[in-house]
Formats: structure tokens, sequence, C-alpha cells
């Protein structure tokens, strides 16, 4: 009959999916919290670095939520984030002035969180299967199947950490202010206040040309 062929194959390609995947390793699933961590940074290419002498901070941590504002913040994350920045800094030859002093770069921190949301279509699902069985297996001859349609939702929350340094000393006419680094810590992880050191090395490690000296 026309079913026992169809489950017999289905059975064989599934019993061969298991043994495949039995042997192999996921590797996303493998990864440890240090591994799933993101480090992305950036530059104008024609920013010389060495012609910056001062800097100056955000005295506070921007929250960023779904593309807007929602507020600053100062927590004891955040001090540490910007003490992170600041010692990193220090250790290029920057010197740290305050922002009334005329700074030649200026540092902003935020915390960005976005939480993503979408459908998923899951008809398709009862075409892959049902059919393993037809109707006349069940008395019924000459029939089709129906099933309605279904969808499901999900959501997704995802948080990081951002540095954006921006050009005081050559400031443009109509008044702009250019960006020339930036910085983005993500995975998990990224908001323990015991591995915010490591993280800030990690942007400034990749940062090599960014230096007074």
């Amino acid at each position: 009959m026309k079913h026992f062929k169809i489950f017999n194959a289905g059975f064989m390609l599934i019993a061969a999916g298991i043994l495949f995947t039995a042997c192999r390793k996921d590797p996303m699933k493998q990864l440890t919290e240090e591994e799933s961590r993101i480090y992305i940074t950036n530059y104008d290419k024609n920013a010389d670095f060495s012609s910056y002498t001062t800097f100056s901070i955000s005295d506070s941590v921007a929250v960023i939520e779904n593309n807007r504002l929602s507020g600053y913040a100062l927590t004891s994350w955040d001090a540490a984030f910007r003490s992170a920045f600041i010692q990193n800094m220090q250790s290029r030859g920057f010197v740290l002035v305050n922002r009334n002093e005329n700074p030649d770069l200026g540092i902003n921190l935020s915390r960005v969180y976005n939480t993503y949301t979408g459908v998923i279509d899951y008809s398709n699902y009862w075409g892959y299967y049902y059919d393993y069985w037809d109707p006349y297996y069940w008395g019924y001859p000459g029939y089709n199947y129906y099933f309605p349609p279904m969808y499901g939702f999900y959501e997704i929350n995802e948080g990081a950490a951002s540095a954006d340094m921006l050009d005081l000393k050559n400031s443009s006419s109509n008044n702009q202010i250019n960006g020339i680094w930036n910085a983005l810590l993500r995975g998990t992880g990224v908001f323990d206040s015991g591995l915010i050191s490591e993280q800030v090395q990690a942007v400034f490690d990749q940062s090599q040309y960014l230096k007074r000296n």
C-alpha cells in the first residue's frame, strides 16, 4: 500500500538524520560565554589619532531602547564601563579633561536594548508530514486533507554596549561633529560587571591605531 512505502522511506531518512547529527557537534551549542561575545570596532581611515591630545567622556551612559533614548543612567555597571574607557584612553597617551575645557575628543557611552518580534508560518508543516498517510487509509478514497493556517509568534530581547568617539577639534563650519571611531560590545555576559575591564580592553586591542604616541 502507498502509505507503507512512504512511511518506510520517511523512517529511513529520519534514522539517517539522527545518526548523522549524533556524530556531529553543533558548534553554536559548544560556544562558551566568552566565545559568544562579539567586539566590533570601526574608524575613519582619514583620522590621524596622534594629532589629538585631550579627551572628555560623558558623565553618564545613555539608555537606548528600540531606537529611542529612554534616559541617562550611572549605575555601578555604567560607572565601571566609563572608568574602563578612561583608563584605556590614558594608557594610549590621551589626557582627560572636563568637557568645558575644549577637549579634542569626546566619547559618548550607551547601553542599547532592542526587542525583535516576528511571525512564523507553519502552513508548510502540514504539507510535509500529513500526506505520509493518504485519506484512503481511513476509508475515505478521493478525499483530500485540509488543515487551517497556523502561525507562531516569537520575541527576542538583545542588549549591547557601545561607545562613539567624536572629533571636537575639527568640528565643521556647518555645526557638524564627525564621529571618527566607534565600538560595539554584545553577547552573553556583556553586562556582567566582572567582565567590563576585559571587554573594553578587547575593543582597544582591536584598535592599535588609536594612540597619542
